[in-house]
């Protein structure tokens, strides 16, 4: 079974992580932050990864440690999930229409976290998180899920639409990524032998 457990209690925020990479998109999220519940709820159905997230965090200083920390816990699970990266797909890709807004995610579960992103927001809050912390949290998943991840909003001015579609396209190339391919099960998809 490709399932993780993370447990990342800090000073600043607590956070339990069960996650199951060959679920049926199940998820029981509970961060403190609405919105923020909303797009793990996205990651999850869309990606048919199973998540638990449970975070007590300082959300009476603000939302930032409990966002990052949400995407490093994730993010820590994937990795530990895929063990050694055996038989995946490794690389997905998606297109996300959610009406005028289209975003399209591309990622590389290559052991080389990067983060490009050209998504722009017109407004400094949404649904009671700085904007600016969207970036953040994609930036920290790729970090601490260790994958190359490209998100770019080709159009759309509904900041909650650009948003949610880079959540939803994240779901779909994770879930093609982390698919196991039946023609090559038995091998890590690289040349070097290892990820």
């Amino acid at each position: 079974m490709r399932t993780a457990t993370i447990s990342r209690h800090t000073a600043e925020t607590r956070i339990d992580v069960a996650l199951n990479l060959d679920g049926t998109g199940q998820y029981r999220i509970a961060t403190g932050i609405g919105f923020l519940d909303h797009m793990l709820d996205q990651l999850s159905r869309h990606s048919l990864i199973d998540l638990d997230v449970g975070i007590a965090g300082d959300l009476h200083i603000d939302e930032h440690h409990t966002v990052e920390d949400s995407a490093l816990a994730i993010g820590a699970a994937l990795a530990q999930a895929l063990g050694d990266k055996r038989g995946i797909r490794r690389y997905g890709d998606a297109l996300s229409p959610m009406d005028e807004t289209l975003t399209r995610v591309a990622l590389d579960i290559s052991g080389r976290p990067w983060l490009v992103w050209k998504t722009r927001f017109s407004v400094p809050r949404l649904g009671g998180i700085d904007t600016e912390l969207f970036e953040h949290w994609f930036h920290s998943f790729a970090q601490a899920a260790g994958i190359t991840l490209h998100v770019e909003t080709l159009h759309g001015h509904n900041n909650h639409h650009i948003v949610e579609s880079a959540y939803k396209g994240l779901a779909r190339a994770l879930r093609t990524a982390v698919e196991i391919d039946p023609r090559k099960a038995d091998a890590v998809p690289s040349t070097k032998g290892v990820l």
